[in-house]
């Protein structure tokens, strides 16, 4: 499936994403220093064994960065316009190196652009869940997308 126009979309419609993604310790120290986050629980094993979590805690902001991207080739791929924005967003369990996360996606919202006859925004509810089915991270994300019929 790939990304569809504003106006092939249908609130309430929902969508499991295929692709499925194991975070390695590599992942997370890339994301981490390409960012420049000197958080000790990303990056020093000794630190992160002395925390409660007993371990390196996976950067929250990969996390929710692979959530959207999981998402974009089933959703705006070709389509968008902009991203307009990500709200209510929030991880409620812990990410750790050999986490395997999958996606989810259900359509909240569909309205005109008040800007762009051509275009409307959709708010979509993504899901990142782990491999015991447990939500490790969440949002809403408002996108343009084009109208296949402008």
């Amino acid at each position: 499936m790939a990304g569809k126009f504003f106006d092939e979309w249908q609130v309430g419609e929902r969508i499991e994403h295929e692709i499925r993604r194991t975070v390695t310790e590599t992942d997370n120290l890339l994301f981490t220093t390409m960012t420049h986050n000197p958080q000790p629980l990303h990056l020093d094993i000794e630190a992160a064994k002395a925390s409660e979590f007993g371990q390196i805690l996976v950067n929250g902001t990969f996390t929710f960065s692979l959530m959207v991207g999981l998402s974009v080739g089933d959703t705006t791929l070709g389509s968008l316009v902009a991203n307009l924005g990500y709200d209510k967003l929030a991880m409620p369990k812990p990410v750790f190196i050999g986490d395997t996360l999958r996606a989810t996606t259900e359509v909240k919202e569909l309205r005109d652009s008040k800007s762009r006859p051509n275009a409307g925004v959709v708010v979509f509810a993504h899901e990142m869940l782990n491999q015991r089915d447990e939500v490790v991270c969440r949002c809403e994300r408002s996108a343009m997308l084009k109208k296949r019929i402008a």
